[in-house]
């Protein structure tokens, strides 16, 4: 029925090819069909009508399951519309014989980098593309020279891409688009494995491309310190286009931004706080004024400033408690080291002379540039790795001790990327229960286990007799998440569990690493978020393998000269402190909006009281 409903578009296709135009759609409707398993088709794009002019930077923002992708997928033919037309630089994509150059025309970075390589070695992977395009082999040569270049992956040419890091997967997957050198550029959260000082390179080299090269770039992103640089933004909500404009029309419109599910430029952010902590009445005139004309930093600066002059602020924004340490040491590293296929010439260094502790009840970042060695050394904790070199405990357990290892498990749960890859029972409650009954956990514990887990990640009692596979990508990931958490271990290693997620799926991950502090648990977070390693309570660094500092969050990110190096960089709240502190006369400190917030309403309110006496 599809089939024929598409040939008749096709026969249909209006004359609206505009020359100025990269792509355009008119009225587009796209339903996942699920029919064969009882359920109604899943409707993922209603109604979509826009344009995107050539050569302009595009960003489509919208919470997860609101049908960005599948939008980019359209974009590209890799899926036709059921009603309506898409058409790329002129060409419509349900004409069987567009849908190679329109491929062509418009290159695409997906969100897992797995998904996407195909090649040996790393250049064999870049140089796919290309020569499926028919690109002599000199011209094949210099291309996939140049973007391995630009993606910092020339040393890795001759490696397989499974020696490589999450992080780096990503900058290879991108390397293999620009080689093809598209007219378009449609990146799927391309961003969300790399480290923030990679990411800014790639940003950086997206805007040259545009600017340089006239390249359209399509951006389906929640960064949204990265959708700010836009030329144009597009927020979607459930299918349909539900906010457009300039990156300054939409993000002074912080009510409607925040009810799509998504959050606000942190300087904004901590402005839309701010107002918030006065009177409604005393200011709502001139809220109404200034939220339309406030965009920039200095704009937001001196608009807060101004405020303060009108009223007093009188509601504290919330700041993250941290709980007193306590001494005993439950993880220890010493002089660990772990070269992957040591004594071989692929040989790669991935930790070196790492030693650390973290004490019973800590919250660690652990952070670092792209291939630094995060995930090898977490994989130490567990003993899916066992060092070459070195000692790793968990509390008085060896990880060289094979007789230690089923014991160590018991007490460090340990969840990967993607968590929700790791399901496979055929019922929700049966995956859950699958970890604990490995370790022997019996009724009535197992029972508790699995309310206690399915309570703290939200998850609804109807759906745990259905099947995993049936949920939403979102559901999928509580699900994963529970499973580990009912184990009920003293430690919990997560590695990068809200990558991809919007602003509120974020907001849930780390609802849960607090939920599990409370209960007195021991976290070590790998992430690549300087916003949720902000709310830690200190941060491990590495760097090339390496220790390069472990210390409180304010040591860590007042040190720049080590970011730097490090590929990291301090949270925009942490800047935008900076600037209230120079305008306001007095030290603003904090690493996240709400402690930015908090700290400058009590400067306020001190300096207040101070007037008063």
């Amino acid at each position: 029925m599809k089939q024929q409903q598409r040939f008749n578009n096709v026969q249909t296709v209006s004359n609206f090819v505009d020359q100025d135009l990269a792509i355009k759609t008119e009225k587009v409707n796209f339903a996942y069909p699920m029919s064969e398993i009882g359920v109604s088709d899943i409707v993922a794009v209603r109604d979509v009508s826009l344009q995107v002019q050539k050569g302009l930077h595009i960003a489509i923002l919208g919470r997860n399951g609101s049908g960005k992708s599948t939008l980019a997928k359209l974009f590209n033919a890799l899926e036709l519309p059921d009603q309506g037309e898409v058409v790329v630089f002129g060409m419509n994509t349900l004409d069987d014989e567009s849908v190679w150059s329109i491929r062509q025309a418009c290159g695409m970075v997906f969100q897992n980098p797995d998904n996407q390589i195909v090649g040996t070695t790393v250049e064999e992977d870049v140089a796919f593309g290309p020569e499926n395009l028919g690109i002599p082999s000199a011209e094949i040569r210099k291309r996939v020279d140049q973007a391995l270049a630009i993606v910092g992956l020339s040393d890795y040419a001759s490696k397989a891409p499974s020696q490589l890091s999450g992080g780096q997967k990503q900058k290879l997957a991108i390397a293999g688009i620009l080689a093809m050198q598209p007219l378009c550029f449609i990146l799927d959260e391309s961003t969300s494995m790399l480290d923030p000082g990679a990411a800014g390179e790639l940003m950086t080299l997206i805007k040259s491309l545009q600017q340089e090269q006239d390249m359209t770039i399509i951006e389906i992103t929640h960064d949204i310190e990265s959708a700010i640089l836009a030329d144009y933004i597009y927020i979607m909500q459930q299918g349909e286009i539900f906010f457009s404009g300039t990156p300054r029309e939409v993000f002074t419109r912080p009510d409607k931004v925040l009810s799509a599910g998504l959050d606000l430029p942190q300087h904004l952010y901590i402005n839309y706080l701010f107002n918030k902590s006065f009177k409604q009445a005393e200011i709502e005139k001139y809220q109404a004024e200034s939220f339309e004309q406030i965009f920039t930093t200095e704009e937001t600066v001196n608009a807060m400033f101004e405020l303060s002059k009108i009223a007093k602020p009188e509601i504290i924004t919330k700041t993250t408690s941290k709980k007193n340490e306590k001494d005993e040491v439950i993880i220890s590293v010493q002089d660990l080291s772990f070269t992957y296929q040591k004594d071989t010439e692929f040989a790669v260094k991935a930790v070196q002379n790492v030693s650390f502790e973290v004490r019973k009840g800590e919250m660690i970042a652990v952070v670092g540039h792209s291939g630094s060695g995060k995930s090898t050394l977490i994989s130490h904790l567990n003993g899916l790795i066992v060092p070459q070199q070195g000692v790793v405990k968990i509390a008085d357990l060896n990880t060289s001790y094979k007789r230690d290892i089923p014991k160590i498990r018991k007490q460090l749960g340990l969840l990967f990327q993607y968590p929700e890859h790791q399901l496979f029972e055929s019922t929700v409650y049966d995956d859950i229960a699958f970890g604990p009954k490995q370790f022997g956990i019996k009724e009535p514990d197992l029972t508790k286990n699995i309310e206690q887990a399915v309570d703290i990640v939200g998850l609804p009692q109807d759906i745990l007799q259905r099947s995993p596979f049936e949920l939403s990508g979102g559901q999928q990931r509580r699900v994963a998440i529970a499973g580990v958490l009912a184990t009920d271990c003293s430690i919990y290693v997560l590695d990068e569990p809200a990558a991809g997620l919007d602003p509120i799926g974020q907001q849930e991950i780390f609802g849960y690493i607090e939920h599990l502090r409370d209960l007195g648990k021991t976290i070590i977070l790998v992430t690549h978020d300087m916003k949720l390693a902000a709310e830690m309570d200190r941060i491990l660094v590495l760097s090339d393998g390496k220790l390069a500092c472990f210390d409180t969050v304010e040591k860590v990110f007042s040190n720049s000269d080590l970011l730097k190096k490090s590929g990291l960089e301090v949270p925009a709240a942490y800047n935008f402190a900076k600037l209230l502190s120079e305008k306001f006369g007095e030290e603003i400190s904090g690493f996240t909006a709400d402690q930015v917030t908090s700290n400058l309403i009590r400067t306020l309110n001190r300096r207040e009281s101070d007037n008063d006496a």
